[in-house]
């Protein structure tokens, strides 16, 4: 259900610079934090890809 920054970025073919920029966003929508770690929900992920035209 969740992915590291890593595998993200992987799945996405985003850079992981620009995904960590994306996950800074106030109220990003698809950050996880667990203690000072960030996950990525990986549907909340693929709807707000499928809805933008560029990132």
């Amino acid at each position: 259900m969740t992915l590291t920054i890593r595998e993200a970025a992987e799945y996405s073919n985003i850079r992981i610079n620009r995904l960590e920029n994306l996950l800074r966003m106030p109220r990003c929508p698809f950050v996880l934090y667990v203690g000072k770690k960030k996950l990525v929900k990986r549907k909340e992920f693929e709807r707000y890809i499928s809805e933008r035209i560029e990132i």
